[in-house]
């Protein structure tokens, strides 16, 4: 990775580029009526959202298109890797759950690596977006964006897929579980 945080490389940009148009192809239920061509040169001409979707793929999170808002003229991407992405489990939910306990703290909260990612957090309408391109957490679960009235009161929401539906859970956001990270979306 280069150390000039948000700047790549051309042989970065172009390492992500290929491994997001092979992920494109072999998912095309994921973004029908869709065209590559136009993602990648959307993609060449917002290079400082490649390094987002790097630090996407190497914490496991397997970016992938998952839609085009056309008012905003973006492509949407989501974390599309089948469990939570493994190098972004045991977290708590943000920097004030961190803060509150006083040992065996996480190494970090998802909302925090979310921005230093420069990503935001999947929104409950946004994971369940995602659970009808395929099952994803079955296995795991993944914090979502929590309504500021729960996470006054030390809540924090997750969900997963269980029996054929999504579920949406609470937790003390200062929690944090081997088999619970974060999902993220960036628009480009």
């Amino acid at each position: 990775m280069s150390f000039i945080k948000n700047k790549l490389t051309q042989e970065e940009q172009e390492e992500i580029i290929s491994i997001l148009k092979a992920r494109f192809e072999k998912n095309m239920s994921r973004h029908k009526g869709i065209e590559w061509s136009k993602v990648e040169k959307k993609l060449q001409s917002h290079t400082e959202k490649l390094w987002s979707l790097l630090q996407m793929e190497k914490t496991e999170g397997e970016p992938d298109v998952v839609g085009y808002d056309e008012k905003k003229d973006e492509y949407i991407f989501f974390d599309c890797v089948a469990e939570s992405p493994k190098a972004r489990r045991s977290l708590c939910y943000d920097r004030k759950a961190l803060d509150s306990r006083k040992e065996n703290k996480p190494k970090n909260s998802a909302i925090d690596l979310a921005e230093e990612m420069g990503i935001e957090i999947l929104t409950e309408e946004q994971y369940r977006e995602l659970q009808q391109l395929g099952n994803f957490d079955t296995k795991t679960s993944s914090w979502i964006a929590t309504p500021s009235n729960i996470r006054k009161l030390g809540g924090a929401l997750f969900s997963d897929f269980r029996y054929d539906t999504v579920f949406v859970y609470h937790n003390g956001a200062e929690s944090y579980y081997a088999a619970r990270g974060f999902r993220g979306s960036l628009r480009v």
